[in-house]
């Protein structure tokens, strides 16, 4: 008599397996992390995933409970991605549909978070506490339309279809201050759709001594714990330095795939935030701080595609005289055609179009150049450089980086599918006759709204989300300056970005 291997009703398969939500490896992987994780020290694990506006949120759970999800998910409220930077309500919930025509969001429904093991991590400034990125899905096992690491992956699955992979390098400038207050006031605190007062903070070094390094050594005691701390997370930092603004900084990291740079961006600037915090200092990615003298910091993104079997870098040329290859020069004319559309996922605040200024070490026209730091694209590369490169200096260093990441692959795909030529290069950007990026996050949401390419790149469903999630955020902003009698588009920073962005970054 043959052994038969029971069958196993679907409700008894583990919600992991039953829907097919590992890869061989992340099952290896998950199955290696269950067997340290009763060998680790812990006592509680945060699970934790990415809302639409970049920002981390978590459940902290207990180690059991942590080895439960790594096979059967674990459930969330779904309300997370239903809510402004603010934490107001911007969709109807609880009528049909949940606001969006969309009756799987009926109710503000639980979602399943399932951990990813590759993202494991032992928080060096929080004994005993572990920290693992999660993806969302529905409770039928269907991906949640409105996870950005899933984007990501959609795009980058196209790239992997003709055996090419992105590579990204970033460059991300921040604050560090010193918190002024003893303790947070009852001014502190707002409601939904409304924040309190940011808290006071003051400067750490005088700045405007670019990469002076006695005021470096002023930041020295900070940033010491904070290379301990990224090393231990074996996060790829090469350097941070000291920048413009007081205490203005500015971490580079080593190239990687897209994916985990992006990963990587997300633990590095939470990290930052909450080791500052524990020093009685304060970090903030808010573009443009409203304090004397802060000046705009950016995110510079590098990026290359690599032959995904060899690692060769397709966009170094093989003729001398030329700075990218054919691919390259027609993936960076499909970044120009697109960056109108692209720019409220690179820049996604009202704060972050106050960069975009003539003569500022910021772009301000949709042009390119070689090795020019006023351009919007600036190339690097060569014959026989194989790190031959684009860099995007148009986003802003509080932005979602899978929506950022996402949006140039998506756009320099299409500039490759069609041969789009980005013309020659500019060196005198700042006079030239190029349109000009969008001034103001009213129009790069309009510009996303109308673009066949980001809708066919994202989907409709996220597309409608997405715009109605930031004209929410603009309609706040418009009624405070209607309100104050403050102009939207006017050269000072508003008391509403501040008390928005400052602490939310």
């Amino acid at each position: 008599m043959t052994y038969q291997k029971p069958i196993r009703a679907s409700a008894d398969i583990p919600f992991v397996e039953r829907h097919g939500l590992y890869s061989e490896e992340q099952a290896q992987r998950a199955a290696e992390l269950i067997r340290r994780v009763e060998k680790e020290d812990l006592h509680l694990v945060r699970l934790a995933w990415v809302d639409t506006h970049g920002a981390v949120r978590a459940k902290a759970v207990a180690p059991q409970a942590f080895v439960e999800a790594l096979t059967k998910g674990y459930n969330i409220n779904v309300a997370t991605s239903t809510l402004d930077g603010s934490g107001g309500r911007v969709f109807k919930s609880f009528t049909r549909g949940g606001g969006m025509g969309l009756d799987e969001m009926t109710g503000s429904p639980n979602l399943v978070i399932v951990p990813d093991p590759a993202t494991f991590r032992v928080l060096p400034w929080a004994a005993g506490v572990g920290w693992i990125l999660c993806d969302e899905y529905f409770g039928d096992g269907k991906p949640f339309h409105f996870s950005t690491r899933r984007l990501l992956r959609t795009q980058i699955r196209r790239l992997n279809e003709h055996g090419r992979d992105c590579l990204v390098g970033l460059e991300v400038e921040w604050y560090l201050a010193k918190v002024a207050e003893d303790g947070l006031t009852e001014e502190h605190v707002g409601k939904p759709g409304l924040r309190g007062r940011a808290i006071r903070t003051v400067p750490v070094e005088p700045g405007y001594s670019y990469h002076s390094e006695t005021n470096l050594d002023l930041m020295q005691p900070a940033i010491s714990e904070l290379a301990k701390c990224y090393q231990a997370l074996k996060l790829p930092v090469r350097s941070i330095e000291n920048e413009w603004g007081p205490g203005q900084l500015e971490c580079t990291f080593s190239a990687e795939k897209a994916l985990k740079a992006a990963d990587d961006l997300v633990l590095m600037r939470a990290a930052t935030r909450q080791i500052c915090r524990r020093l009685g200092l304060f970090a903030t990615f808010m573009c443009r701080p409203g304090l004397k003298g802060y000046f705009s910091s950016g995110w510079h993104l590098h990026q290359s595609l690599i032959s995904s079997e060899t690692g060769r870098n397709l966009f170094m040329p093989e003729q001398d005289g030329k700075v990218l290859s054919a691919l390259g020069m027609a993936y960076l004319g499909g970044l120009l055609t697109h960056t109108p559309a692209a720019t409220s996922f690179a820049t996604p605040t009202v704060n972050g179009y106050r960069r975009y200024r003539p003569n500022s070490l910021a772009p301000d026209r949709l042009v390119w150049g070689v090795d020019h730091r006023g351009v919007l694209f600036r190339v690097l590369g060569g014959a026989g450089d194989a790190a031959s490169r684009i860099e995007n200096r148009g986003g802003e260093p509080g932005a979602n980086p899978y929506l950022y990441i996402a949006a140039q692959i998506a756009a320099g795909l299409d500039g490759i599918e069609r041969g789009i030529d980005p013309g020659p290069p500019e060196t005198d950007p700042y006079q030239s006759d190029h349109a000009a990026l969008p001034a103001s996050l009213d129009k790069a949401i309009e510009a996303t709204d109308q673009s066949a390419l980001i809708r066919r790149a994202f989907g409709d469903v996220f597309v409608d989300y997405y715009v109605a999630l930031k004209r929410a955020e603009l309609a706040r902003f418009h009624g405070f300056c209607e309100k104050h009698g403050v102009e939207h588009n006017g050269e000072e920073v508003t008391e509403w970005e501040q008390n928005e962005y400052f602490d939310f970054f």
